[in-house]
């Protein structure tokens, strides 16, 4: 027999006293692995109800986060990166450094290519939900960290393409006229300022890793011959100061929206299934309150 395998999400808004009238919600702790994790699917027959994990994320739309703040040193140093990368487009010593630099380069690396910084730059930010999916919990929750980094990629890309269509720097490669700053390395940084915000209180050391990739990002876009080095230091710049800004401005929007800061809150349950009758999967999403 021709096995089809159907997967379906279905939403539904149910409050907890229609929870218990089509599927027991059973107490869940933080280890899925427990048997307190577990629900019965509804089947027709004993035999088709297989347990499936319940997944619980508590998106706490109620809770009102504290204002951002950050000491000065932290917004010097990346409006320091901005300056350099301004003050080479106006020639001078800084320009003919990243002409120097990229001549030795090609030098000695002329054939070098890789397209591994295509994907390094998001490393950072896949690592922080990975992170919390291994129980390292970070300074948000899993709703306010998207919307973080949403804010964080907008205002990163915003800014970065404008300011390559403002500019129209030709790429030391010669192909377009798009090259300052890098986009892959304000994405880089700004992923990696991401994973800096939300683990620094837990470890300095997850920041530090983060910002080893981005800086890995940026050389290896140098060493393709798509970016001069002022390009790359401006594109860090850009980064970590829309992260910044991101974190800044998100408290502020969310008190528009969120007025009162009780103790209730929407929680998430996802519920994986298997119907054997009709060989299907499927995956069933349940907003509780």
């Amino acid at each position: 027999m021709r096995l089809f395998l159907l997967l379906s999400l279905q939403l539904s808004t149910t409050y907890c006293a229609y929870a218990a009238a089509d599927t027991a919600i059973v107490s869940i702790s933080g280890d899925t692995t427990k048997s307190t994790n577990v629900v019965p699917t509804t089947a027709s027959t004993e035999k088709e109800q297989t347990p499936v994990p319940v997944f619980n994320t508590n998106l706490n739309y109620g809770r009102r986060i504290p204002n951002y703040t950050a000491r000065l040193s932290s917004i010097i140093v990346p409006t320091a990166m901005l300056t350099y990368g301004a003050v080479s487009l106006t020639g001078g010593k800084l320009r003919s450094l990243d002409r120097t630099t990229r001549k030795e380069i090609m030098e000695d690396h002329g054939t070098f290519r890789t397209d591994i910084d295509d994907y390094l730059k998001y490393v950072p930010a896949a690592a922080v939900y990975a992170l919390n999916m291994a129980g390292i919990k970070g300074k948000h929750n899993f709703a306010d960290r998207t919307i973080l980094l949403g804010m964080s990629s907008v205002i990163t890309s915003g800014v970065t393409f404008g300011v390559k269509s403002a500019t129209n720097r030709l790429r030391p490669d010669g192909s377009t006229y798009n090259s300052f700053p890098s986009g892959h390395t304000s994405i880089a940084f700004m992923t990696a300022q991401f994973m800096w915000e939300e683990y620094k209180d837990v470890s300095p050391w997850y920041g530090v890793a983060g910002y080893a990739v981005a800086t890995t990002t940026g050389v290896l876009r140098i060493y393709n011959n798509r970016h001069w080095v002022s390009d790359v230091i401006a594109g860090a710049g850009v980064g970590i100061l829309s992260t910044k800004a991101a974190y800044w401005m998100y408290p502020k929007i969310q008190r528009l929206f969120v007025h009162d800061a009780g103790p209730s809150s929407t929680k998430v349950l996802l519920m994986p299934n298997y119907n054997a009758q009709w060989k299907s999967a499927g995956l069933s999403l349940m907003l509780l309150k």
